[in-house]
């Protein structure tokens, strides 16, 4: 018995040895390799159209199916649950409920005033423009992710199948090879920059640990199967300037740094994370702050000061909105990246959720459920637009040139401009949203006596001028 079982025991392991020797031999002459050289031999955009064909096939079979059995196709899609009216002014508002009411010579309350209020306060709890920003978004149609269904996946018997059969490639194939780069791409990074890090000379130092930061960022945007567009190359970020972006997911950092070269602001982490900083900060001018320093807002901006000041060093990447957003929209920009004097450098990010949301819920996943959420998706595609480099103008304030960029980002994104503030997430809101809208009111109050005052002053000036007329 022993002597049938040893052949068979030497060719399971020669094949077990065969296959890893092709896995790692392709990984690395198709993957690191490219990665390496900067270059890509076009299989995930090949990867991409196939993906689109297969779901536009699926979704006539849904189509079909739905109509044999009379069943809802899309779950209800909507930007909104109240369909608003243009915006108004307050002012114009407060006059339209009021109507014809008299004029009067002192600021004065009235009841049809609450109307206005309550109104905008019932729209709010019902369509919340600010919750709806931290939930993944909506698809149109199906990708043959269960995470995405509407139980479209029982409409037909090949629909099932198919489903089915996706499920075993990008658990069976597609997770074993991405979880294999991100190893692959976290564990050069560590090594590496390590050892450039000893190097004495500067100018070499800092010439190879750009070389190892893209090399390393380009196999970990492979182990996402990530397809990005880059839009105007020209208008990259230049050194002694900061990169601000919108954000939406974590992996933010890698869409950017695979084509280019920053350093990195943060909290200093412990665990993995924290060994990933302390590596890359050897080799790299990277800002790591301790916690007891997140809140000192002087030393951050003065350490960025410093940094952009040193022409040499590569530009600082900051994510402005200081949380996730869902991709939909850009929510309020801190200020605290916008009072150094320097070029800002604006660039917008947006995801196409139809291979897979990347969209971080951190109330609701962990980073490594999210990541597994990830690996296990089609594919992760985006576009990045990097935008006209833009500098604060005379007589503008760190706030104005806060929105100013955040608008020119949602512009060029199609994404909303919020004015909220992305804390909102896990925090109330603050007094001073309230006070604005009391100061708002009171305005109207205070102006609305002035118009009338001076109405009224107008018609006994006419009045006067004409009995003088006509005594004469």
């Amino acid at each position: 018995m022993t002597w049938f079982t040893l052949p068979v025991d030497n060719l399971l392991c020669r094949c077990l040895g065969i296959s890893i020797t092709v896995w790692f031999t392709l990984l690395f002459v198709f993957i690191i390799v490219p990665a390496v050289l900067g270059v890509s031999f076009g299989m995930r955009r090949l990867y991409m159209r196939t993906l689109l064909k297969i779901f536009e096939w699926a979704m006539l079979r849904m189509e079909m199916g739905a109509k044999e059995k009379n069943q809802e196709l899309y779950k209800p899609y909507s930007n909104g649950i109240i369909a608003k009216e243009p915006p108004s002014s307050l002012q114009q508002e407060i006059q339209e409920l009021r109507g014809s009411a008299c004029l009067r010579s002192e600021p004065e309350f009235e009841m049809a005033d609450i109307f206005y209020f309550c109104r905008r306060g019932v729209e709010s709890i019902v369509d919340d423009e600010v919750t709806k920003r931290f939930s993944a978004q909506e698809l149109e149609s199906w990708n043959l992710l269960t995470r995405s269904n509407y139980n479209f996946r029982h409409i037909s018997l090949r629909l099932t199948v198919l489903w089915g059969l996706g499920i075993l490639i990008r658990y069976g194939v597609l997770l074993p090879l991405r979880v294999t780069l991100a190893v692959t791409g976290i564990g050069l990074l560590l090594v590496l920059t390590s050892l450039v890090g000893f190097l004495p000379n500067r100018e070499l130092r800092s010439y190879l640990s750009e070389k190892v930061h893209l090399m390393c960022y380009r196999i970990c945007v492979r182990a996402l199967t990530a397809i990005i567009t880059y839009h105007n190359r020209e208008n990259k970020p230049q050194n002694g300037g900061i990169c601000v972006a919108n954000h939406t997911t974590p992996i933010d950092v890698i869409i950017l740094a695979n084509d280019g070269y920053y350093s990195m602001v943060g909290q200093v982490h412990g665990g993995l994370m924290g060994m990933i900083q302390r590596a890359m900060v050897k080799s790299s001018p990277h800002i790591w702050f301790e916690r007891s320093e997140v809140k000192d807002r002087h030393l951050v901006a003065k350490r960025l000061g410093d940094h952009v000041a040193d022409k040499t060093k590569q530009p600082i990447l900051i994510f402005p909105e200081g949380t996730c957003i869902n991709n939909t929209s850009v929510m309020m920009f801190k200020k605290g990246s916008f009072e150094i004097d320097c070029t800002v450098y604006p660039v917008a990010i947006k995801y196409d959720p139809l291979f897979g949301d990347a969209f971080w819920n951190s109330s609701k996943f962990g980073m490594v459920n999210y990541l597994l959420r990830m690996m296990s998706s089609w594919a992760i595609v985006c576009s990045v637009w990097y935008l006209p480099p833009m500098n604060k103008e005379e007589g503008e304030d760190a706030v104005q040139f806060a929105n100013r960029v955040k608008a020119a980002i949602a512009a060029q994104g199609g994404l909303v401009d919020l004015i909220w503030d992305g804390g909102l997430k896990r925090g109330k809101v603050k007094d001073a949203f309230k006070e604005e809208q009391q100061k708002l009111y009171s305005k109207v109050l205070v102006e609305g006596v002035s118009v009338q005052t001076w109405t009224i002053l107008h018609i006994v000036t006419l009045n006067s001028k004409h009995a003088n007329q006509c005594t004469d």
